[in-house]
């Protein structure tokens, strides 16, 4: 890749990196990303509700905080057109360029961040190059900062290639809590599609690195359980008191001792707890998130209902109630070997990549699986294609960067296969 077009997409990479936004809450990365888009020049795009069902979403926000992190991106520049398609949560979007007779191939990229605090020390480099994130407890930890650029920069290749046929480009919202992957395929545009590609950099694979269709995503639910009780005064009249601190570290505990399967691999995880008020006052209410995963769907609901009997006996226990919802849930997809070697065949031959992996375990949950299952019941195929990325601290770590050679990989790989997949 020309050095003038590596120098461009690591500046935007920054840029993005320097401002990120939560899932949900993606209105200055949305309106960034129109922009590039119509520069780049494409037939069709789509916003808001055209882009997403808003019925289908999961993980979102209160109102009061998608109204500040809308009026953020507008103080930062965010345009007016864009934010009113936006608000209220619907960010994200498809854009369409139709090149003629041929396949119709999408790639889907997510572009939300985490809410996690980003280093500060000096051997991190966003930190020592002046692009750390400018907002306190969120940053960029999974790369979706590079899987944007890397998609915009394929949608410009395509743009300028030879390519005959149609490309989609699904700009996500809401990964990091698997929340925007139903919603996007809910609203019809990937049934259109022969082949879909999905992308994640990074993963535990090197910058060189090239996994042309992962497997074993793995499957899971998040829940959030609400315990109440009876507050009372621990010193005078403990007794009084239904204690929720003791129903929450009950479950706490009980839930990692939920047998595993062997059928297969099974997670649990308790991530938050909210409980509690003073030393000196008996916990009246009480809230934990946590997640299940599994190695396929059937394993993951395994997992589940030993999760909802343990939270509702950790209750009891303590004579006190739990009212459980699911936050979020993606299921397992694998990738097709058909498209898989069709983007192994095409990374052997494109200079910087060392090394082509036929298909590796995924390792994580991923809700572009919504997208890959709607793409093959619509009778096209899917891969999920991972670029390695050196990082100097793992994926959801303070201290994450990527390797800033992945870009031009990435871009070279997937717009490669995009031409491919049109003669």
């Amino acid at each position: 890749m020309a050095r003038r077009i590596q120098d461009r997409l690591v500046d935007f990479r920054r840029s993005l990196h320097r401002y990120p936004e939560p899932s949900w809450c993606e209105f200055l990365t949305t309106s960034r990303i129109v922009d590039e888009v119509e520069a780049i020049g494409v037939d069709e795009l789509y916003i808001g509700t055209d882009a997403l069902d808003p019925e289908a979403r999961m993980g979102v926000p209160n109102d009061e905080e998608l109204a500040q992190w809308h009026d953020r991106a507008a103080d930062r520049g965010a345009r007016a057109d864009v934010l009113d398609a936006a608000a209220g949560g619907l960010t994200g979007l498809v854009a369409v360029l139709d090149r003629g007779p041929g396949p119709t191939v999408g790639l889907r990229i997510d572009i939300d961040a985490l809410r996690q605090t980003e280093s500060t020390a000096d051997g991190h480099a966003p930190a020592a190059g002046g692009y750390r994130s400018k907002t306190e407890g969120v940053m960029h930890a999974c790369g979706h900062d590079a899987h944007t650029t890397i998609g915009l920069g394929t949608l410009e290749a395509v743009a300028e290639s030879d390519f005959s046929g149609t490309f989609v480009l699904f700009c996500q919202p809401a990964e990091e809590v698997v929340g925007g992957g139903r919603p996007m395929a809910a609203r019809g545009h990937v049934d259109k599609l022969d082949h879909f590609l999905a992308l994640h950099v990074g993963l535990g694979h090197p910058t060189g690195e090239v996994v042309a269709g992962a497997d074993e995503a793995l499957s899971v639910r998040q829940l959030a359980a609400e315990f109440a009780g009876e507050s009372a005064h621990a010193g005078a009249e403990p007794e009084a008191g239904r204690n929720v601190m003791q129903a929450v570290a009950t479950a706490t505990s009980n839930l990692y001792g939920i047998p595993r399967n062997s059928g297969g691999l099974t997670r649990v995880n308790v991530g938050r707890a909210d409980v509690g008020s003073a030393p000196n006052v008996i916990a009246s209410e009480g809230r934990i998130e946590l997640e299940v995963r599994g190695g396929n769907d059937d394993l993951r609901e395994y997992v589940a209902d030993h999760a909802y009997r343990t939270l509702d006996m950790a209750a009891e226990m303590h004579d006190c109630t739990v009212e459980t919802e699911t936050i979020a849930t993606a299921p397992r997809e694998d990738s097709n070997d058909s498209l898989r070697a069709v983007v192994g065949d095409v990374a052997v031959e494109v200079s910087n990549v060392d090394n082509v992996v036929s298909t590796a375990p995924l390792g994580v949950s991923e809700d572009a699986t919504y997208l890959m299952r709607a793409a093959k019941e619509a009778g096209g195929d899917a891969s999920f294609v991972v670029v390695g990325t050196d990082h100097p601290g793992g994926h959801h770590t303070a201290t994450f960067d990527v390797d800033e050679r992945t870009l031009g990989i990435g871009v070279d790989v997937l717009s490669a296969t995009v031409e491919r997949l049109g003669d």
